[in-house]
């Protein structure tokens, strides 16, 4: 199974970096997992949010790898326990699915791509800053991976 993580956005803080690399590399090799940024739309000068979120929809859906099952972070998506997130996660395994995971820039993402989506989930109800999304999405994947595997890292 491959994760690909499609995160608007760069040049994250090395605490960012280095806290998701660590928790990208704790896979086994039956998940890859991979970060590809998309640059983001520069705000001001005429582009108005409307504008740079179609920009940013451009990036997207050229970086979506093909048979990818699509899964965006959104605030009103399903707000799912880690155990739930597992569960998905061996229903994607079994199927061979692979899955791409997108965050959206600051002004979120196209009603298209939503609309495109397979799943929408919610990481939180709060606005978190974007790094600390990537690091709390690759903590919670690895933990569902780590409950698929009777990993002691999640405790019940």
């Amino acid at each position: 199974m491959k994760i690909t993580l499609l995160a608007v956005g760069s040049k994250m803080p090395r605490w960012v970096d280095e806290a998701f690399g660590d928790y990208a590399k704790r896979f086994g090799r039956d998940i890859s997992f991979e970060l590809k940024e998309i640059k983001p739309e520069k705000r001001g000068g005429g582009v108005t949010a409307e504008k740079g979120i179609a920009a940013e929809h451009e990036r997207i859906v050229a970086a979506i790898p093909p048979r990818s099952k699509l899964v965006i972070l959104d605030e009103r998506g399903k707000n799912w326990t880690s155990m739930q997130l597992s569960a998905a996660m061996k229903e994607w395994m079994a199927g061979g699915d692979d899955i791409t995971i997108v965050i959206g820039g600051a002004d979120g993402l196209s009603a298209e791509l939503k609309q495109r989506a397979d799943l929408m989930l919610q990481l939180s109800a709060m606005t978190l800053p974007h790094g600390m999304v990537r690091v709390l999405l690759a903590e919670q994947l690895y933990r569902a991976y780590s409950i698929l595997n009777n990993h002691p890292y999640h405790r019940e």
